[in-house]
């Protein structure tokens, strides 16, 4: 988007006022597609500076990514994860560092959270869009399409390894919720769908075994980061990777 999202501040640089940058996130998210439990979980939750210049996103506002945007001089720290999604009754420990460093910098933190993940371009479109899939419709959180990759391809486009449930081979109708989206219902919703596979991350044993659909299970970074990535894209903001470990042994 480039610098039609800035507007002149008092300094004479390009900046944006807060107010306008939450307009134009709530215009890119609507708060009202997020689900009910996000409710004062999503946009601005804790307020810095009135004039924004520098923009970072991140998938998840840890102590690494606030150090991070702090060394970058940013202004905004725009995330797909709440760090506070708990009633705070106390502030101490990691939680109070992390706090204290936002505090201090004057550092916004802005969350956008299911409500991206159904908005246009957001977490399950970015998916469709790298997995290929074709003939897409919405689910009630998710977006369904015709895929016909093997494994392996889905494997590398999506950089992370699978774990996949049950016999299936391309091309078939494939299911994607980004995020923790296994289950019975979401899976119920796509087989009426006409699915024939679904994908997501965190899957519990129970609802594997009871699940009347091949289940393809990813990472959950993997499944939500490429979104927040491209927004960044989009709006020149520096996006800070912060990929949580992962060994595999077999």
């Amino acid at each position: 988007m480039g610098n039609k999202w800035f507007i002149t501040g008092p300094d004479t640089l390009l900046t944006m006022e807060i107010g306008a940058f939450i307009l134009e996130m709530e215009r890119l998210a609507p708060p009202d597609l997020a689900d009910e439990m996000d409710v004062g979980r999503i946009g601005l939750i804790i307020e810095g500076k009135q004039y924004l210049e520098t923009i970072c996103t991140a998938l998840d506002a840890t102590p690494a990514v606030i150090s991070q945007a702090v060394r970058a001089g940013a202004d905004m720290l725009v995330v797909h994860h709440t760090p506070i999604w708990n009633p705070v009754t106390s502030i101490c420990g990691p939680f109070a560092s992390l706090v204290r460093q936002v505090m201090e910098s004057g550092l916004n933190l802005y969350v956008m959270h299911t409500n991206f993940d159904r908005a246009p371009r957001g977490v399950n479109e970015v998916l469709a869009e790298i997995l290929g899939l074709s003939y897409t419709e919405p689910l009630s959180l998710g977006i369904a399409g015709d895929c016909d990759l093997t494994f392996q391809e889905m494997s590398r486009r999506l950089a992370c390894p699978l774990r996949v449930w049950g016999q299936i081979s391309p091309p078939y109708r494939l299911a994607v919720v980004g995020g923790s989206g296994f289950s019975p219902d979401l899976i119920e919703e796509a087989e009426c769908k006409e699915c024939t596979a679904f994908l997501s991350s965190e899957l519990k044993h129970s609802v594997m075994r009871q699940s009347s659909l091949p289940l393809i299970e990813a990472t959950h970074y993997a499944l939500e980061a490429p979104a927040m990535k491209m927004l960044a894209d989009r709006c020149g903001w520096q996006y800070i990777e912060d990929q949580p470990r992962l060994q595999v042994w077999i």
